[in-house]
């Protein structure tokens, strides 16, 4: 069964497919002879990205309204530790998707700016399969192993 629900800047994704990505975006396929980033692929993928951050906006909300509606003062303090573990879990997981609402929201501006889909380190196309996988990625698969390595190496993060 299909639904398509609307996304601000009138985006539309796809749900419940049998063939939709992890966010109910179809994953692009480029006809033969397509133009590397061309305007159907800029498109694509601004739509997974607005998808993203849509799932991690209300995933953000949800924990808030979770918060408000669990928050209880119990007299056992055994159980007030718990309650108080179980939140701040959930607010580092919300930091972190809080990290990467912003990695999004630089993303949709590369893309803006037409320099979405090429690496920041060599300027060589990263690849649609790659982008797929990792929308946010801003380098290629070659220079991204390399800092992987060297970050292994000097134990840095370049």
């Amino acid at each position: 069964m299909l639904k398509s629900t609307k996304l601000s800047k009138n985006k539309k994704i796809v749900k419940e497919s049998a063939t939709s990505g992890p966010l109910g975006v179809v994953p692009y396929q480029p006809k033969k002879g397509e133009e590397y980033m061309s305007s159907k692929q800029l498109k694509h993928f601004e739509d997974i990205l607005y998808a993203w951050k849509n799932q991690l906006m209300m995933g953000a909300d949800q924990t808030l309204s979770n918060m408000k509606d669990e928050a209880a003062n119990y007299p056992d303090p055994i159980d007030r530790a718990s309650q108080e573990e179980e939140f701040s879990l959930e607010l580092r997981a919300r930091d972190r998707e809080r990290k990467l609402l912003k990695k999004i929201d630089e993303t949709l501006d590369r893309i803006k700016e037409n320099n979405y889909g090429y690496c920041d380190v060599c300027g060589a196309e990263i690849g649609i399969k790659r982008l797929e996988a990792r929308p946010t990625a801003t380098q290629c698969i070659e220079c991204k192993t390399i800092a992987e390595i060297h970050e292994k190496q000097v134990g840095e993060i370049s």
